[in-house]
């Protein structure tokens, strides 16, 4: 869909962060934690080129900061409550304006009916899919107990929170988007490759072309080239020493 203009948040956060009128590729990738979802989105970055926007990495990191913002993330991450939709969409509209790229998996992201609502209005951005990873919660729970990826929120109390909140917020999400027939199904009970598998026929149209995989060779190695030919131009004779 083609880009709109931002609307604005108190402070003009959001303005701020006008994202190119282009057309954006976006897929939203929803599951309950411990679905497997940050571990899919790897492998689609990997085959098809895509960035990886977390929603919960965005906050976490904000969390971080130790900023008023952080503050507030933090408290409501150990509570397992929804973060303001304003705060997240705010976060994501920044990331993707600081990418050249137009693909982009939105993780975890929206996480309540205001979210995608906000999302809508503030991007006018339509998803071109909805991934939904459908795994028991018993399943779930055993492989968020199970990793050790030092994460505050990963205990018994906080891991409960969090499937309330999500079945009670996001599930009604899949649900919405079911009605226009744009979500996909994913059995995340299954081994990495075996779900992997079942998705890649889902971006074979996103599939990377050579001419794209040389833009991203050239957009690589621009900053190097940049850096020797500065080099060159306060060398004497216009040569390395």
């Amino acid at each position: 869909m083609e880009k709109v203009e931002s609307g604005s948040v108190e402070n003009g956060t959001l303005a701020d962060f006008q994202i190119p009128a282009k057309k954006l590729n976006v897929v939203f990738v929803l599951g309950g934690p411990g679905s497997g979802k940050g571990t899919q989105c790897t492998k689609i970055v990997e085959a098809f080129g895509f960035v990886h926007l977390s929603a919960g990495d965005l906050l976490r990191a904000e969390a971080k900061s130790g900023s008023e913002s952080g503050i507030m993330i933090d408290n409501m991450m150990k509570e397992g409550k929804i973060v303001p939709a304003e705060v997240t969409v705010k976060l994501l509209e920044k990331a993707m304006k600081k990418s050249n790229n137009d693909k982009f998996l939105i993780d975890g992201f929206p996480r309540s009916l205001d979210n995608r609502e906000l999302f809508d209005s503030v991007t006018g951005i339509e998803p071109r899919f909805i991934l939904f990873f459908d795994c028991p919660k018993e399943e779930m729970e055993r492989r968020l107990l199970g990793r050790n990826q030092g994460r505050d929120d990963d205990n018994e109390d906080t891991i409960r929170k969090r499937f309330k909140t999500f079945i009670e917020t996001s599930l009604p999400v899949v649900k919405f988007y079911e009605e226009f027939d744009k979500v996909h199904k994913i059995d995340a009970t299954r081994t990495v490759d075996e779900v992997f598998s079942s998705i890649e026929p889902l971006f074979q149209e996103f599939k990377r072309t050579g001419s794209e995989l040389q833009e991203e060779l050239v957009q690589a190695i621009l900053p190097y080239l940049s850096c020797r030919l500065g080099a060159l131009v306060h060398t004497p004779f216009g040569f390395d020493k």
